[in-house]
């Protein structure tokens, strides 16, 4: 299993939010070279990125903070927030990206999400934000009428190889992630599924490995010290 400290961009800015409320916004470092130095040290391979202010109203932004990114860092990376056309994919990947994030585009327009799986294959990713167990699109601000479950399924059934599952409900708030998700989730076959939101001690990570979750995104918790990312990444 693979451990995915996150960065989040806001403002070209390392933040936190709490439950994906951007007026709850903690910043955590404004050097970012620093931090992936940081998340190298400790032998991180790899890295998850979002563009928070790209997620909520689809433009490109904090592009500065992204290239510097990119530009230090050689783990495997994968991007998330406002990519909503082929455009924007290519633009990512150019820029070195190894896989980029569906998020919004996929619930508003699937069949794009299905052709762009079957020319990129495995370089596509949906992230499948879950907001009392409705699907949560436009950087988690507005909720769909998709069951989110459900919606895993159709996207398995279109050839999604892998879905980034988030509780909004658990994200940033420590308090442990939705670990029966990840236990149905992961019965699906042919789907690698990356956890996220709201894990908080390594015993969580122990419990996502050996149920069979290709990775896991860690933010607060390793920001706030709950955890090492050194110990979290020997562990996985």
């Amino acid at each position: 299993m693979i451990v995915f400290p996150a960065i989040d961009i806001k403002d070209n800015k390392i933040v936190r939010l709490s439950q994906g409320d951007y007026s709850n916004i903690t910043i955590y470092g404004e050097n970012i070279e620093e931090t992936l130095q940081r998340f190298s040290a400790a032998g991180a391979n790899g890295l998850h990125i979002v563009d928070l202010d790209g997620a909520k109203d689809g433009k490109l932004a904090n592009q500065e903070a992204i290239s510097t990114i990119l530009k230090a860092n050689k783990l495997f990376s994968q991007i998330g927030g406002g990519i909503r056309d082929e455009q924007r994919i290519n633009h990512y990947l150019e820029m070195g990206v190894n896989r980029v994030i569906l998020g919004t585009i996929a619930v508003q327009n699937p069949k794009f999400v299905e052709e762009m799986v079957h020319k990129y294959a495995d370089k596509i990713v949906v992230g499948v934000d879950a907001k009392d167990k409705m699907v949560a699109t436009h950087g988690w601000i507005e909720k769909s009428t998709l069951e989110a479950h459900e919606f895993c399924r159709m996207l398995v059934n279109m050839g999604v190889q892998t879905i980034i599952y988030t509780d909004i409900s658990k994200d940033g708030m420590l308090s442990g992630c939705d670990m029966r998700s990840y236990e149905k989730l992961v019965q699906y076959k042919n789907l690698n599924v990356v956890a996220s939101g709201g894990i908080t001690s390594l015993e969580e990570l122990k419990t996502l490995k050996s149920i069979g979750c290709s990775g896991a995104i860690v933010g607060k918790a390793i920001y706030e010290g709950k955890f090492s990312l050194k110990d979290a990444v020997e562990i996985c």
